[in-house]
């Protein structure tokens, strides 16, 4: 905003006018008035953006990362960060003679090391819940560790349901145990 004085400078060239100074000085407080409001709304778009991120969005965005993600047992699991969901996780396995991957449900993390702070939005596929990822488990007649805060059972997935799976307990001959998504912490392909 310029404003123009309404007295002329003073004619002999000199300094400027005490109502010339006056109009500088109330311009500068203007430009300073407008930047400092920019600045505020910029936070304020950030820290709106930053309202809408999800643990997912930065799995996403960390997709190729190696991580530590803790578990609701307080037992971590390590890998790198292979594909993510809104429900869920894959890690491809850090131990060469460990796991092949694991299935982390979101739900079951209580902290993750190694995520950048970046985001990534999700995809219209990556509203899939738990159950076809396990089902591609089960057609592919993996050996699997499931964990739980009850314990662990090892087998193969025999069912999957709508919000359940039968694991084919290879330590009880011709028992399946019935364990609910809600109760899973873990889901890790052995090789």
């Amino acid at each position: 905003m310029t404003l123009s004085a309404p007295f002329p400078r003073d004619p002999h060239g000199g300094s400027p006018t005490r109502w010339e100074l006056l109009f500088g000085d109330l311009e500068a407080q203007a430009a300073a008035q407008d930047v400092a409001e920019a600045d505020a709304l910029v936070s304020e778009l950030t820290r709106a953006e930053h309202a809408t991120i999800t643990v997912a969005d930065r799995f996403r965005a960390g997709i190729g990362v190696a991580v530590v993600v803790d578990l609701l047992d307080g037992e971590p699991v390590r890998g790198t960060v292979r594909e993510a969901a809104d429900e869920w996780v894959l890690l491809q396995g850090a131990a060469p003679a460990g796991p092949a991957q694991h299935l982390v449900p979101l739900r079951a993390v209580t902290g993750v090391s190694g995520l950048g702070r970046h985001a990534a939005p999700g995809s219209r596929r990556d509203g899939a819940g738990l159950g076809p990822v396990l089902r591609a488990l089960q057609r592919g007649r993996s050996f699997v560790l499931v964990r739980t805060l009850g314990g662990r059972v090892a087998g193969r997935i025999g069912r999957v349901g709508r919000d359940h799976l039968d694991v084919d307990d290879l330590t009880r001959p011709g028992g399946a145990r019935l364990v609910p998504f809600g109760a899973l912490l873990c889901v890790s392909e052995v090789s």
